[in-house]
């Protein structure tokens, strides 16, 4: 692997000294000198993940979090003296309180600063978390073995991935001085890009290095601080170490190119006449290249200054509708890296990859994307691919309920904090007809208009469409003639679609795309105060999506776009509940043994009733309706299986097993409009109206295992 000096010069690992600084350089340690060590009582260390000028990263074990992956990062930067050493630690910490501000799902979440007695002194550690994923530099790595490169769909894509993270940090006055694609990491969970590795630890390092170097020399004027990668920081950080916004940007922009070209950036520059000559690599659209080069401008006045103004050029950049489709990244298991690409957070399942606007190659699975993702349907049909391939597992992983508080959760954790994307919408393509123009057009007119997410929409119609035309193996559509019908199609789904989703409410339309675990358990928390199930809640929810989507029954869809549209059903079916639309009590009269309920179901739409009932009770429940009316009957406790479920049967009774709320729930899979009669008899019924209680406490679900849900 690389070694770094001080000064994060980077070079081979059979380099004994730094051939840029001449600093003796050490070797590399395989595990690093502290691995199987228990640090703060709590840290069990895995091996190094890498190391710098300031010290050594390490993988570890949390264990006050059940081993919880994370990653150490040791400070001990190469100063002599005890009060130089003093004072970088002075600096450190202060530097940790800064890192600690920064809350977004695309930085490294910063957990603690501990102090560790070992052998020859303490020394400060700063936890993070750690996140499976590999570096931009080792996927560019990967498709330089097979030929290729990063194409331009997938880079402008990038751009707007990562530039809101600047604009988060740059808000804050942080600047992150070391972008490349080595601190960039592509994260399994989610398929973002994550923006790793701040430099402002090895800021106080070199700093504090210097300050006390010119000390030692007895001049007393330290040299500048210069801390960036040659070829990626601008001339005015890595000669004067001052860093700016537009100094980001200058670094993002050589990334990009060196993704797009896989050149370094000095056989990208003309060393001569200080130009970038990168145009007889690549071919790129004329507006991308004219951002590319005024955020490389030399003169820092001629770079853009804000990642605010390099958006709103995006924001009119036309994307290229047929750009070819790069191979799919190859991710093998993770390997021992340098400092510089550990990444942060929980190593979950691998989820659907962020979709590109252009081309995507396919992922293994869905998972929502983080809240305020959100992009603009264009004028022209996005040639993407749809998934190859979806994970197994998920609702129908379980044949039994496991209780009224059961879950429906996808394998990989949601992001905690919003990212903000820009809506981009792409202009109309001339390879196009004008008539193909419009529809396409109006299609995106109707989606905007119904408060759809466009980067969602564009999943959810792939997956449907794809389905449909299980011939075309995920072919990725041209904007030839050739693809016309099938274009006419896809456009055809796409309308189908929001057909469909015109039943749901604005408000749930509008977070399609984003609802997770969380939603669920503050759902799962709604209910329960009704004394009501999240199960009864479900089986609402699931006869109003198999109403829409029969031809899910039975699929694995909770990791798929399409679950996304299910969740929507479900938060109006809460709403409906919390309304007194769809749920209502059942209380007996006064000395009588039996009550009617009665009402009108909408094709999809369902009932649910409550009653407090009594361990070894005898009760007899009769309904009247149409055949397609399906009934389902819950105990109080998932310690007991459901009675019925989602069943055809219009009778039971029997002996009750225990105290607690028992639902009825009532649903329609009919195609028209059906009325149902409920009568609910009972012995030794408690003449005055129950006081409202909680439900017993029900045992809490695997987070690893699904209920199975009903299938109307």
């Amino acid at each position: 692997m690389p070694l770094y000096c001080s000064q994060r010069h980077e070079n081979p690992d059979s380099s004994r000294f730094c051939h840029l600084c001449g600093e003796k350089l050490q070797a590399p340690v395989s595990v690093g000198v502290y691995a199987g060590l228990l640090l703060g009582d709590r840290y069990r260390v895995v091996r190094e993940l890498g190391h710098g000028g300031f010290g050594r990263t390490y993988l570890a074990e949390d264990q006050n979090r059940f081993n919880e992956p994370c990653v150490l990062k040791e400070f001990a930067p190469q100063v002599q003296g005890t009060y130089a050493l003093q004072k970088a630690e002075e600096l450190f910490e202060r530097e940790a309180g800064i890192l600690y501000k920064l809350q977004h799902p695309q930085i490294p979440r910063f957990r603690e600063l501990f102090r560790a007695a070992l052998p020859d002194r303490s020394r400060l550690f700063l936890v993070q978390d750690y996140v499976e994923g590999q570096t931009y530099r080792a996927l560019l790595d990967t498709r330089k073995l097979q030929g290729q490169r990063f194409n331009e769909a997938e880079v402008t894509q990038l751009l707007l991935q990562i530039l809101p993270i600047l604009d988060y940090i740059h808000s804050l006055g942080v600047i992150h001085r070391d972008i490349s694609p080595d601190n960039l990491i592509l994260r399994s969970a989610d398929w973002l890009p994550v923006l790793i590795d701040f430099g402002g630890v090895k800021q106080i390092a070199a700093t504090v290095a210097s300050q006390f170097l010119a000390q030692s020399v007895g001049n007393g004027v330290s040299s500048p601080t210069r801390l960036g990668k040659i070829g990626y920081a601008p001339d005015e950080q890595l000669q004067m170490g001052v860093a700016s916004p537009h100094s980001d940007l200058y670094a993002l922009a050589v990334t990009i190119l060196v993704l797009l070209t896989g050149k370094e950036p000095p056989d990208l520059l003309d060393s001569y006449n200080m130009s970038w000559i990168w145009r007889q690599e690549v071919s790129l659209s004329p507006k991308l290249s004219a951002i590319l080069d005024r955020m490389l401008a030399q003169r820092p006045s001629d770079r853009y200054q804000s990642v605010r103004e390099v958006l709103h050029d995006l924001n009119r950049y036309d994307v290229p509708v047929y750009a070819p489709p790069a191979p799919a990244p190859v991710y093998p298991p993770p390997v021992q890296t340098t400092a510089a690409t550990v990444a942060v957070g929980r190593p979950p399942a691998p989820p659907e990859a962020a979709v590109s606007n252009y081309t995507v190659a396919p992922p293994p699975a869905y998972a929502p994307p983080s809240r305020g993702n959100s992009f603009g349907f264009g004028k022209v049909l996005l040639l993407l691919l749809v998934m190859a391939g979806a994970a197994t597992g998920g609702w129908w992983l379980s044949s039994n309920w496991l209780g009224d508080l059961a879950d429906r959760t996808p394998s990989a954790p949601p992001n905690e904090q919003p990212v903000v994307v820009p809506n981009v919408e792409p202009p109309a393509a001339p390879e196009l007809s004008q008539e193909e123009q419009n529809r396409k057009e109006a299609l995106g007119d109707r989606r905007r208009n119904l408060g759809v997410d466009y980067q969602f929409f564009v999943r959810l119609v792939n997956q449907v469409f794809y389905a449909q035309h299980s011939e075309l193996q995920n072919r990725q559509l041209s904007a030839g003639a050739e693809d016309a019908d099938l274009r006419a199609q896809w456009d055809q789904t796409a309308n189908q679609l929001l057909d469909q989703l015109e039943t749901i409410s604005s408000e749930a339309r509008s977070e399609m795309g984003k609802y997770d675990r969380n939603d669920r358990d503050r759902w799962r928390g709604s209910v329960n105060k009704l004394n009501l199930s999240t199960r009864a809640l479900y089986t609402l929810a699931d006869a109003k999506f198999f109403q829409l989507f029969p031809d899910q029954q039975g699929q694995d869809f909770v990791n798929q776009p399409i679950g996304q549209v299910w969740h929507a059903i479900a938060a109006d079916e809460l709403k409906a509940v919390q309304a007194g639309t769809s749920l209502e009590k059942v209380q007996f009269a006064q000395g009588s043994f039996s009550q009617e309920v009665s009402g009108a179901l909408a094709p999809g739409e369902g009932k649910a009733f409550i009653a407090q009932l009594s361990q070894n009770q005898l009760i007899r429940l009769s309904l009247q309706a149409d055949q397609k009316t399906l009934l389902s009957i819950y105990p109080p406790t998932s310690s007991q299986p459901p009675l019925l479920e989602n069943s055809p049967e219009t009778t039971w009774s029997g002996k009750l097993a225990q105290d607690g709320y028992y639902e009825f729930v009532v649903v329609s899979a009919a195609t028209a409009p059906v009325t149902f009669q409920l009568n609910l008899a009972a012995d030794n019924v408690i003449s005055t109206p129950p006081s409202p209680v909680s439900p017993p406490p029900s045992p809490s679900p695997s987070p690893d295992s699904e209920p199975t849900p009903p299938a109307p």
